[in-house]
């Protein structure tokens, strides 16, 4: 796959709770992808950018949600998540911080 469409796919890693909890006790990884974004299009991206052999992936469409504001209804966009299960032994540091 074109190198330039692998730096695209990722948008950011999602933070939450739930996320949290997976990659303590499952070692995966969830991110934001790309609405357009395939299974192998998440893994190859993910092996490029963070140098990890991955395992599975598994993609799931969070839809919008309607609210209101001022009695006008409205809609908050729906966005994509990658939940990536990584290789036993591996692992992805987002702090970024020198391992010592």
């Amino acid at each position: 796959m074109n190198k330039e469409r692998l730096m695209t796919v990722l948008i950011q890693p999602h933070v939450s709770e739930k996320a949290a909890t997976a990659a303590e006790k499952a070692n995966q990884y969830v991110f934001r992808v790309r609405d357009d974004a395939s299974k192998a299009e998440v893994k190859e991206a993910v092996e490029f950018m963070f140098e990890v052999k991955v395992e599975g992936v598994n993609l799931l469409n969070k839809p919008g949600k309607t609210r209101r504001f001022r009695n006008m209804p409205g809609k908050r966009n729906g966005y994509k998540k990658a939940y990536v299960r990584l290789q036993a032994g591996q692992s992805i540091d987002f702090t970024g911080g020198a391992a010592t």
